[in-house]
């Protein structure tokens, strides 16, 4: 049986995202700025996707801009906001388990002049709000917090935060990366005070190479590429019609049955954690149950290298994670897992198990079969 279970690195295109990139790259072909009857084609496509981000955000379609993935998008609203609010102060704070799209991005500015506050994290990952309260200050131009960390699966509690930053300092633009979030959990922007929120396509059954940033239309954030204007200025390049068509497509699709799809997840997540701790010296990192994300297990497996687990399940054709697929090569470890205090003999021996609205009961059931018989067999052979 193959089962993939990578989906928090990326998701499989839904058939009907196929078939509308399909249809935007072979017929509907012509580019949104020009005035013929191909260019007003493809301009429908635009105004469909942001139709459909927009009704489940409950945002204005005029709030979208487009980009390449969650990595730009994440770039935008960091330095695209740094550098418009500068003179209003240089101080920024950001958590210790960020995406290296934002945590990198944060060095940057550091490099420029700015001051980035790390907020710590609790053992499930979550930040501490009295100590988010307690960094605001009067200087603070953008606070930047995940919405669902992708390696444990915490949920940051964003409306609490929101309402903390807005109260200390209603001049601070608050970025969330819902990268791992949307499309899992409810997320109303204007409901919690996000102010900017980053969404990948690929994480959601679309096509890879496109995303969007939420950008309130009170938030001011400059550009970071320039052209010919396209999207009122802020994101300049021909627009990726066939990828936008395709999130347009996986958005409508994810929210069509959300509801009953994400009480699915949370039942398979709960059968699965319950028999992987059956498994001697397995341990579940992160918040379990619906305190934590609905699709993102993760597994410690006392004695045996995350690597090794891998290469063993693909072999029976099982699809996992040692961790962040964006940091998989790095030879440091995990700072997620560091963060939230891993014993230190753990910390090469954890994998993730991500989900999506595909996974079926057969699957978990051939998976931990699996895990079952090939734990034993390798710790075995660590000792030889």
């Amino acid at each position: 049986m193959k089962c993939y279970f990578d989906n928090s690195a990326t998701t499989r295109c839904f058939d009907s995202v196929v078939e509308i990139v399909d249809q935007v790259l072979r017929t509907d072909y012509g580019n949104p700025s020009s005035l013929h009857t191909k260019g007003v084609e493809a301009e429908r496509y635009l105004r469909y996707a942001k139709e459909q981000i927009a009704a489940s955000l409950k945002i204005q379609e005029k709030e979208i801009l487009f980009t390449s993935g969650g990595t730009e998008a994440d770039n935008l609203a960091l330095i695209g906001t740094a550098m418009a609010n500068y003179r209003s102060g240089k101080h920024l704070i950001t958590t210790q388990i960020e995406h290296p799209a934002v945590l990198q991005t944060m060095k940057y500015l550091e490099s420029l002049g700015y001051r980035v506050t790390y907020l710590p994290v609790d053992a499930y990952g979550c930040i501490r709000l009295e100590e988010l309260e307690a960094a605001v200050t009067p200087e603070t131009i953008l606070v930047s917090i995940m919405h669902t960390n992708n390696e444990i699966g915490s949920v940051m509690p964003v409306a609490e935060a929101g309402r903390i930053i807005k109260q200390k300092n209603p001049r601070a633009l608050f970025h969330v990366d819902a990268v791992q979030g949307y499309g899992k959990c409810r997320i109303y922007p204007k409901k919690s005070g996000i102010d900017l929120l980053s969404v990948s396509g690929h994480k959601i059954h679309g096509p890879k190479g496109i995303g969007f940033l939420y950008v309130s239309d009170k938030a001011k954030i400059k550009p970071i590429i320039f052209g010919g204007g396209q999207q009122g200025g802020m994101r300049s390049g021909t627009e990726n019609v066939a990828g936008i068509a395709g999130i347009g497509k996986a958005v409508e699709e994810i929210f069509s049955h959300f509801g009953e799809d994400i009480d699915r997840l949370y039942e398979y997540k709960e059968y699965f954690t319950e028999r992987a701790l059956r498994i001697p010296d397995v341990s579940v990192n992160g918040p379990q149950g619906r305190n934590g994300a609905p699709h993102i297990v993760s597994l410690s497996v006392k004695g045996v290298r995350a690597e090794v687990l891998l290469h063993s399940l693909d072999a029976e054709g099982i699809c996992i994670s040692a961790g962040s697929a964006c940091s998989a090569h790095k030879p440091t470890p995990s700072s997620t897992l560091v963060a939230v205090g891993i014993a230190k003999e753990l910390l090469e021996s954890t994998v993730r198990f991500s989900f999506s609205v595909e996974t079926t009961r057969e699957q978990l059931d051939y998976a931990l079969a699996v895990l079952e018989e090939q734990v034993p067999k390798l710790r075995r052979y660590v000792r030889k």
